[in-house]
């Protein structure tokens, strides 16, 4: 008998619960099951919330199936009161919003270092470790995608430069800006932002893709290196 049956979720490990992963390891470390479980909060008399969210992918097959639903479907599912239905579809809506928002961006053309700092100021000012993102612009300097996938940091320069590079190969990209924050507020580049922001800038030429700024992103400020007449 799995543990899933024997008891409620507060009764398993520290390290086993949905709540307490999350905010360990992160929300991507989490099971879709576990992530409605969240959501839930409580299960049922004899089934627990993950359980419970097993049933309702089971049901619908994905978070997307969720949303073309009405109520009835819902009703189907013994343990879903109206708070636990409201939960989900709001998380759904959510994620629809954040979508819409991400293809906005998408189709946004950058003019100056201003416009990615409106965009990425937001997402980044009050983050506590440090984090990368590239943004890839087309040959009218429309977005064509943001990625903060990249492995690395500039205190190894190497490594994320290839990636970068790579990855504006496969998305067509014909120019470039790079953005990373300072935890510590402090926009000051330091002589790894300065290092990395040649190599970046050596490489990229060698394949015809123009770095166009590296931000520094503080707390409601930035630092520009094409403003600074730093690119080179």
């Amino acid at each position: 008998m799995s543990k899933n049956n024997i008891s409620g979720i507060k009764s398993w490990p520290q390290d086993d619960r949905p709540r307490e992963k999350l905010l360990k390891n992160g929300a991507k470390a989490l099971t879709n099951s576990e992530l409605l479980a969240i959501l839930l909060g409580t299960g049922t008399k004899g089934t627990s919330a993950i359980d419970l969210g097993r049933k309702i992918l089971s049901k619908f097959g994905s978070f997307r199936n969720m949303t073309h639903t009405d109520a009835r479907d819902w009703n189907e599912l013994k343990g879903l009161g109206p708070a636990k239905i409201a939960h989900i579809q709001a998380a759904l809506e959510i994620g629809r919003r954040f979508r819409e928002d991400e293809l906005s961006v998408r189709k946004q053309k950058v003019t100056s270092a201003k416009d990615v700092a409106d965009i990425l100021m937001p997402q980044m000012r009050d983050l506590k470790i440090e984090v990368f993102k590239v943004v890839y612009l087309d040959n009218n300097h429309r977005i064509i995608d943001v990625e903060d996938n990249i492995n690395g940091t500039v205190d190894h320069v190497m490594p994320i430069v290839r990636e970068i590079i790579h990855i504006a190969l496969q998305k067509f990209a014909k120019s470039i800006i790079c953005a990373h924050n300072h935890p510590s507020g402090n926009i000051t580049p330091s002589i790894h932002d300065k290092r990395f922001t040649k190599e970046l800038c050596d490489a990229a030429k060698l394949m015809e893709i123009k770095i166009m700024d590296h931000l520094i992103i503080g707390d409601d400020k930035y630092y520009s290196f094409a403003d600074q007449g730093l690119m080179g």
